[in-house]
């Protein structure tokens, strides 16, 4: 059988879950899988879920919070229970509702993806929220994102996937930027 680094690391992701790693475990296990996805274009195996056109709003300088939006699918169907990225203090799932008229921001415990469904993370609906930015968020920079993923056996896996920073002014319309493929 040939082996790439995607079969690699899934077999890295199998033998080590989450839930049974301490926290220096954990963080080079985030760490390979970025190395990895940073290597491999196109599918890295982590967990049932399929990351696209990744991207995060940019800021100006004294801005402490912005989204991250990409779109997400599943075969077998998972939760998002978290979130976290090196590039702010706190990241939390957020829903936009409208409640008599006012839009308004909630952060939500976790986000179902259903199985052979997808749920679009874009402005004014779910996102990922970034507050207490370590630094501005520039065009054209790269947002390193882990997300945590429980699938149907109730175990939780990190997904990695590095979002590119678009214009203050983006829409995600006009994003195009292929994100990395997860599988179980």
């Amino acid at each position: 059988m040939r082996h790439n680094a995607a079969t690699r690391f899934r077999a890295f992701s199998l033998r080590f879950p989450v839930s049974t790693l301490g926290v220096t475990q954990m963080r080079f296990r985030m760490l390979v899988g970025g190395i990895v996805g940073l290597v491999v274009v196109g599918s890295v195996s982590a967990a049932d879920l399929a990351i696209s056109s990744p991207w995060v709003r940019g800021t100006v300088p004294a801005q402490k919070a912005t989204g991250a939006f990409m779109t997400l699918s599943s075969k077998a169907g998972v939760r998002i229970v978290g979130a976290s990225s090196p590039a702010a203090g706190v990241t939390e799932l957020h829903s936009m509702v409208v409640e008599n008229g006012v839009m308004k921001m909630r952060p939500i415990e976790s986000l179902a993806v259903p199985a052979g469904g997808s749920v679009e993370l874009k402005p004014g609906g779910y996102h990922v929220m970034l507050m207490q930015l370590k630094g501005p968020v520039t065009e054209g920079s790269t947002v390193p994102i882990t997300l945590m993923v429980e699938g149907a056996d109730k175990k939780i896996e990190a997904v990695s996937v590095d979002a590119p920073a678009q214009s203050l002014s983006a829409t995600g319309a006009v994003m195009k930027h292929e994100g990395m493929h997860m599988s179980h």
